[in-house]
């Protein structure tokens, strides 16, 4: 098996085990608060190991590198918070297709903090997006279709996308580190911010909520982790932006299929395009074309 395939099939199967966190999240029907507290310590304990037999952990790490890991911890830990507060709310389908405007918000930080250039093709694309998000808004849901608060889940999913980006932009600062070892650094930080607000005094009494809380740190987190990043030494970023719609597609599918939600067609449309327009920014993909040079009238021989 060649490096594309085998990084194809990897990847594959990172964004098909995170398009159905939701599912967990929902069956495990405990607060949102002890979920991803649990998320962290069975994350933390999965890379712990990981880590070791990689011989990772013999690493020595500057202040400086474990400080910034430390910062992209916290904002990660927020944004499973606000992410797995909106599928209740927003359902997953609208929270997850919100939550794709995360592009965007790169972008925003790139013309904030680096001076990056917003050109006319990005700036299409976040017009569509936005036109999405407004027939998403617009749309009322079924009544006790999904949560009581719609609106307040689309808020939470773009503070999630929010977080996401700031994570994604302090990790920038990282290059070099190994990214097991920044996973493993950011879900011990979950651990110790969140253990003063768990409920810890009254623990899950069913092998099922605790089946699901442990799936969510081994499987969505750990063996996550190993396959994206195994997916993303392999792949050309071109693909590994195309491959990473794998993970809507199959949030929807389960929120469909396991909860029954069907969604309006003005939410269908607006969906569709955040997530076009999300490929659009991610894949490169140009809606003008560009003026085609002038021939010299006196070549250069």
């Amino acid at each position: 098996m060649n490096e594309t395939v085998r990084g194809t099939a990897e990847m594959s199967a990172a964004m098909a085990i995170l398009g159905t966190i939701g599912w967990f999240v929902v069956l495990s029907g405990q607060p949102i608060m002890d979920v991803v507290f649990w998320r962290c310590v069975f994350g933390a304990l999965t890379l712990l190991i990981i880590c070791a037999g990689l011989g990772l952990l013999r690493n020595r790490l500057s202040l400086r590198i474990i400080g910034l890991a430390a910062l992209g911890g916290v904002a990660i830990v927020v944004n499973w918070l606000l992410l797995f507060s909106a599928f209740s709310r927003a359902s997953i389908s609208i929270a997850t297709a919100v939550y794709n405007t995360q592009p965007f918000m790169l972008v925003g930080f790139g013309a904030l903090f680096f001076a990056e250039r917003l050109t006319l093709t990005k700036l299409t694309w976040l017009a569509i997006a936005f036109a999405g998000m407004v027939l998403i808004v617009q749309s009322a849901p079924d009544a006790g279709d999904i949560g009581t608060d719609y609106f307040t889940g689309i808020v939470m999913a773009l503070g999630a996308a929010f977080f996401w980006a700031v994570a994604a932009i302090v990790t920038k600062k990282l290059k070099g580190t190994p990214p097991h070892l920044i996973a493993l650094i950011q879900v011990c930080v979950g651990v110790v911010m969140l253990a003063p607000f768990a409920n810890l005094a009254e623990l899950p009494a069913d092998a099922w909520s605790w089946t699901m809380l442990a799936t969510l740190g081994i499987v969505h987190t750990g063996l996550m982790y190993i396959l994206m990043y195994g997916a993303i030494q392999k792949l050309p970023t071109h693909l590994q932006g195309s491959l990473s719609f794998i993970y809507p597609v199959v949030a929807i599918l389960v929120d469909v299929v396991a909860f029954g939600h069907r969604l309006h067609l003005s939410q269908v449309v607006g969906a569709t395009a955040i997530l076009i327009a999300a490929a659009g920014m991610n894949l490169g993909w140009t809606l003008w074309k560009g003026k085609p040079p002038v021939a010299s009238p006196h070549p250069i021989k």
